[in-house]
């Protein structure tokens, strides 16, 4: 019971630096641009709010700046592919990279410092519940704000006017252009969300998930996170899946170190990104399952004059 506890609790915490960064992600690549840059502004956001949270004592303001220096890398993606109409992939993948130098930069004189841990916030009632409460309703309070976030991104994309008009304009910027509809500032503005909730993904994974700084941290997630929107074909709900499944996995070499099984450490470390693949393998052999939701002018260069 108490590997079970682990396990499900666990995986609440070790999904949420997916989820903000997914969701994010799913808005940018629903109004039609592709971000590649999401590693390098995880990283970013990781490194900034661990520098933030450190001089100030701040979890608030640690937040804060790993949104805000995510957001500042992803407006210099939107300018390059919506002003300058600069290839999405390639400046997805130099944003990227510069987010990465950037990190290791901002990180320099904080290798390898801690710093104490987002605390857990129990609710009340609540968390009293034997097995349950450990599991769900003894978790930091990024934990909560994560799932809560699943349902609003959804229910913004799919119920509201804006979200009506951000999938219209991942459809056919041309035509909401001709409408009258403010194309590149609300796919900007798009881009910006996205590279916001990935700088608050970082910053969970150094303040929160793993309270320390060291260069690498994020290990790959950013790419994960845009896999997992391929992975959920452009579906709330499925993204989110997607990200606990991996956060689970992600969980399995600890546990069975628990129970006693001698597998090789490297053999779980790689678990969750090999699943990952085999799973994009699987989609993938259904190009129509994927076009299905796929936002029509996703990765195109935008033609607008």
């Amino acid at each position: 019971m108490d590997i079970l506890i682990f396990i499900v609790g666990g995986t609440l915490a070790a999904a949420t630096a997916l989820i903000f960064a997914a969701m994010g992600e799913l808005v940018a690549e629903k109004s039609g641009v592709l971000n590649l840059g999401i590693e390098g502004m995880m990283a970013t956001g990781a490194a900034m709010g661990f520098v933030v949270m450190s001089l100030s004592g701040s979890y608030t303001l640690g937040f804060l700046a790993g949104a805000g220096l995510g957001m500042v890398l992803s407006l210099v993606h939107a300018a390059l592919t919506l002003v300058f109409r600069a290839n999405q992939v390639a400046s997805g993948l130099a944003v990227g990279i510069l987010g990465l130098g950037l990190s290791s930069a901002i990180g320099k004189k904080f290798e390898g410092r801690t710093v104490d841990g987002l605390p857990e916030t129990g609710i009340p009632i609540l968390s009293e519940i034997p097995v349950l409460g450990p599991m769900f309703f003894q978790q930091d309070i990024m934990v909560y704000m994560s799932i809560l976030l699943i349902p609003a991104t959804w229910y913004v994309l799919n119920r509201t006017k804006l979200g009506l008009t951000i999938r219209a304009i991942g459809e056919s910027p041309e035509a909401a252009h001709a409408l009258g509809l403010k194309v590149r500032v609300i796919r900007a503005s798009c881009v910006a969300f996205g590279g916001a909730m990935a700088g608050i993904g970082g910053a969970y994974m150094s303040i929160a998930y793993t309270p320390l700084w060291a260069e690498g941290m994020i290990a790959g997630r950013g790419w994960i996170v845009v896999a997992l929107t391929v992975f959920g074909t452009w579906m709330v709900g499925r993204v989110a899946f997607g990200a606990y499944l991996f956060g689970s996995i992600s969980l399995l070499q600890l546990s069975i170190q628990a129970l006693g099984l001698n597998i090789p450490s490297q053999l779980m470390s790689a678990l969750p990104y090999l699943v990952t693949i085999v799973m994009l393998a699987v989609i993938s052999r259904n190009p129509m399952f994927i076009r299905l939701n796929s936002p029509a002018s996703l990765g195109a260069t935008l033609k607008l004059s």
